[in-house]
């Protein structure tokens, strides 16, 4: 039975709250694109470029960076990457533009130098300059009746992340974090330095690993979508059944119903 992350999240802000209650942007976006050149020759991109395929090379760790940055603002992308194809070292995270891409042997390598920041997925284990950081999410008990037995069993044991993983980077903030199931994990990197461009990035030893990449939308927050989220707030759980009480059309209703 898949576990819940429920009891490991935290509250989102509401810049953060918002930009994921926002419409995602056009797929075809070029911030959801791997980059050509940001890349090592093991990495081969399909023909949208949002789809990066490692090769089955041996003894080799190889990454890929996203083909355009930010410098400022709150912005989420969606990584899809199979745990069934993931294998050791998988490395989602953020990098600068001179982050070594390649390297010889099986090593984390978005995490391993002071140009990148990388969350190794099978070990969740976080990683920056070389050096890690602790596990990640951290796990903690709000009551002490709360979650007891899922405490216990988290503690000894990492945890099995899904497919779908939003990187949440707040450029303005300097701190990089993830969603998970709906679940903000928390930030998961401080200090990240301001006024740089900083970029996705991921990291793969695994032959066919195969990873996907969407930008899905960031600052400024529109205004139907600031909106939206007030009116979700206001009604809480009854908005699941006193929706149709509202004197909406049925497609601005079915919008507040969704979550992204």
């Amino acid at each position: 039975m898949p576990m819940s992350f429920a009891p490991l999240a935290v509250p989102k802000s509401s810049r953060l709250a918002v930009t994921l209650n926002s419409f995602p942007v056009n797929p075809a976006d070029a911030r959801s694109h791997w980059s050509l050149v940001h890349r090592s020759p093991h990495f081969l991109l399909s023909a949208c470029r949002q789809e990066a395929t490692r090769s089955p090379v041996e003894l080799s760790s190889d990454g890929v960076r996203a083909e355009m940055g930010v410098k400022s603002g709150l912005h989420v992308w969606e990584l899809l990457w199979s745990p069934n194809d993931r294998g050791s070292h998988a490395v989602v995270g953020v990098s600068r533009q001179n982050c070594p891409l390649q390297a010889s042997g099986y090593n984390v390598l978005i995490g391993r130098d002071s140009q990148s920041w990388g969350w190794e997925l099978k070990t969740n284990q976080r990683w920056h300059a070389g050096k890690s950081l602790g596990t990640y999410p951290r796990t903690r008990r709000r009551r002490q009746s709360e979650a007891v037995e899922d405490f216990k069993i988290h503690t000894k044991a990492t945890l099995s992340i899904p497919e779908r993983i939003l990187l949440v980077l707040d450029a303005d903030a300097g701190t990089l974090g993830f969603v998970v199931d709906g679940s903000f994990l928390d930030v998961a990197f401080r200090g990240l330095p301001l006024g740089v461009e900083l970029f996705p990035a991921v990291s793969s030893v695994r032959g066919g690993a195969s990873i996907r990449l969407r930008y899905l939308n960031g600052d400024p927050p529109a205004l139907m979508a600031l909106c939206a989220l007030s009116i979700q707030q206001f009604l809480g759980q009854k908005r699941q059944t006193e929706m149709d009480k509202l004197p909406l059309p049925t497609c601005l209703q079915h919008h507040l119903l969704s979550t992204y």
